[in-house]
């Protein structure tokens, strides 16, 4: 069964200026115009991160699926709140050389991550850090909201990962973690639970206008171009 660990009030915060609010941001939706929001799920190879995608589109287990190259793109519009919300979801490569000439398409304009370990997989587990390394470096805004999935929890003897352990990694990062499984049915709310957490943060969320925040920056250059210009040391 899906866990997530985290109160909810924990998961608000308030975008910032560097942080990636183009899409839901630039237009002025109408009643009838759905907002797009762009979620990334990333991870190592095999940890079911396309399961999880077509689980949650397509509400089926995608029996062999091959190894994602580059990337595929699905999508879901859901209804919260009387809204129709567009989630895009982009599930990436994990291997290197499948991954490495897409990468920046990946992280551009993003507005949520999702980072996929598989608890019957240590070393998967392991690279958690290094995914949310790579975000930094591509610079995805600190206040994009992420959250931390371990999938195949429904592999129970072949755990390798504690939850206990897990819980430790995503309160490090004070990051919300769920535990699911995309292959069995009965997880399928679950698995909507993770996209939806994030559809109803992206959502409550008030739309910023990049040329106020531009301004209001300027403002605050320009003060402090001032004070050093006061400075006598």
């Amino acid at each position: 069964m899906a866990t997530e660990n985290k109160a909810e009030e924990e998961f608000d915060t308030v975008f910032g200026l560097t942080d990636s609010v183009e899409l839901s941001s630039q237009h002025d939706y109408g009643p009838t115009r759905a907002r797009i929001f762009k979620i990334i799920v990333i991870g190592d190879s095999n940890v079911g991160k396309t399961c999880l995608t077509y689980r949650f589109c397509g509400g089926a287990f995608l029996t062999n699926p091959e190894a994602t190259i580059g990337v595929d793109f699905r999508e879901r519009t859901v209804e919260l709140d009387g809204e129709s919300i567009k989630l895009q979801i982009w599930d990436t490569a994990g291997q290197e050389r499948f991954r490495k000439s897409m990468v920046e398409h990946y992280y551009r304009s993003v507005h949520a991550v999702i980072f996929v370990y598989d608890v019957t997989s240590l070393p998967s587990f392991e690279s958690i850090p290094e995914w949310i390394e790579e975000c930094s470096r591509h610079l995805v805004g600190p206040l994009v909201p992420r959250v931390i999935v371990g999938n195949k929890c429904d592999l129970r003897e072949q755990r390798e990962v504690p939850a206990s352990s897990a819980q430790l990694l995503a309160d490090s990062y004070n990051y919300p973690l769920f535990e699911t499984s995309a292959k069995e049915p009965s997880e399928k709310e679950h698995v909507d639970a993770i996209f939806l957490t994030l559809a109803y943060r992206l959502k409550s969320h008030k739309p910023l206008r990049l040329k106020q925040l531009s301004e209001s920056g300027a403002r605050q250059l320009s003060q402090r171009e001032q004070e050093e210009g006061l400075c006598q040391c």
